[in-house]
């Protein structure tokens, strides 16, 4: 029997693509090294919004907390090698992801090497750009702002033949959701470990339905978490060097803990940024 909570079809056993809307965001780390080069001398010189801006990020993080509402930085006219210097500047962390907003705007969320701070460019159905806003937040504001407007209640019709234990897992994640309050440790249901049949898993897919969210990260190892259509309800998949699916689970919590900066990378990230800032901008 297949793992995986998104059945995939036509009998492939690659996971199905819940919100597609796009590949998924570029992960791959991006080295810092490019600012130590002639080329970043003589684009430092010149983008002094860039220069400005670190600082006021690095104090942002000093002052941010993981449960706080985060800061937003518009850079959205800033010149082109502006908002290139920041991409290097910046560099690309463990974290990406997408997120489609009920007007047709899409939201692509990409973490900086400095956990904690985000760039997210909203674009519209043409993908032109509407938006470019760097974040610091333990993620993104638009992915709670997204989430917060799913439906909080669930509706099973009765189950299709061949149903083994999807009446009964439906009724757990109905349960929980109804209870679940924000900051409250995720409950999680391992699909890896628990018998569910072909049947189940379409069941259970289209009774929770897709949501609006896809988040990737690449720490140790790949996680990929997506919204379900109802809140608080999340499927999130563990892979291996194989992107096999080894650990398939599903979160009732407000955002999955793989995507979220933690209290003390505001801290670590500060500091960093600050040497950035101390051995390139000054």
């Amino acid at each position: 029997m297949k793992a995986g909570f998104w059945v995939a079809p036509d009998g492939e056993d690659a996971a199905m693509t819940v919100m597609p809307i796009g590949g998924e965001p570029p992960l791959r780390a991006r080295k810092l090294n490019f600012l130590a080069t002639s080329s970043a001398e003589e684009m430092i010189r010149r983008c002094r919004r860039t220069a400005m801006l670190l600082p006021e990020l690095a104090e942002a993080l000093a002052l941010q907390r993981a449960d706080q509402k985060g800061r937003l930085f518009d850079i959205t006219d800033y010149p082109d090698d502006e908002k290139e210097l920041i991409t290097h500047a910046l560099g690309e962390g463990e974290v990406a992801g997408v997120a489609a907003l009920s007007n047709g705007i899409t939201a692509r969320m990409q973490e900086a090497v400095m956990a904690g701070v985000w760039r997210i460019r909203f674009t519209d159905a043409q993908g032109r750009l509407a938006a470019d806003y760097v974040e610091v937040a333990s993620i993104p504001a638009v992915v709670r702002q997204v989430c917060s407007a799913l439906p909080a209640t669930i509706s099973p019709g009765p189950a299709p033949a061949g149903a083994m234990n999807v009446v009964p897992v439906l009724t757990e994640i109905g349960d929980r959701i109804s209870r679940y309050r924000d900051g409250e440790p995720a409950h999680v249901i391992t699909f890896s470990l628990f018998p569910m049949s072909p049947e189940d898993m379409t069941f259970l897919q289209e009774t929770l339905g897709a949501g609006p969210v896809q988040l990737t990260s690449r720490g140790y190892g790949t996680c990929r978490a997506v919204a379900t259509g109802v809140r608080n309800a999340w499927s999130v998949q563990f892979y291996n060097a194989m992107d096999t699916i080894i650990l398939d689970t599903l979160e009732i919590c407000d955002i999955p803990s793989v995507a979220i900066a933690a209290e003390e990378d505001f801290r670590d990230s500060e500091a960093r940024l600050r040497e950035i800032e101390e051995a390139y901008f000054k």
